[in-house]
């Protein structure tokens, strides 16, 4: 249950660190690929028609959920897990060429703009490579500072 939870808080920071990368990112896109990033084109499937509001809050809480979801499944994968930025990929891949576009919510992403995909694939890197050093830091802080009492060699330099 532990590698579930701290994966899931992982996911958390690691989704944080994707949606800044994605908003300092969509602002650079042409144009006519500004429109809304697929967290929102998702919610706005998936859901009857909302107030503007809620829609942007459905959006972050479908988005933070997700990565949540993904980073729990990370760290269930502690014996074989691989390098954060593999398993965002995977994630990205999966999902914009695999289960959305198999549930028709989306096209696939070989139906968007290379721009966009690009935009999406370095997002998801940036998730994962917080997911990873996130969830590290997490077990790392189980061990020791949230243990109760401190390992002998984390009293820090003798002077």
């Amino acid at each position: 249950m532990q590698r579930v939870v701290l994966g899931a808080l992982a996911g958390l920071s690691a989704t944080m660190a994707m949606t800044a990368a994605m908003r300092h990112m969509w602002p650079r896109l042409d144009g006519r690929q500004r429109y809304p990033l697929p967290p929102r084109e998702i919610v706005g499937r998936l859901t009857p028609p909302l107030d503007g509001r809620f829609s942007r809050l459905a959006t972050v809480l479908a988005h933070f959920g997700f990565g949540a979801l993904s980073g729990a499944g990370y760290g269930l994968l502690a014996r074989y897990r691989p390098s954060g930025i593999a398993y965002g990929l995977a994630v990205w891949a999966t999902s914009y060429l695999g289960w959305i576009p198999a549930l028709n919510i989306l096209k696939p992403a070989t139906h968007h703009p290379f721009e966009r995909n690009l935009l999406m694939i370095a997002a998801h890197m940036v998730w994962g490579a917080t997911l990873s050093a996130s969830l590290h830091e997490l077990e790392h802080a189980v061990d020791d500072i949230f243990a109760g009492a401190p390992k002998p060699d984390a009293a820090g330099p003798k002077m």
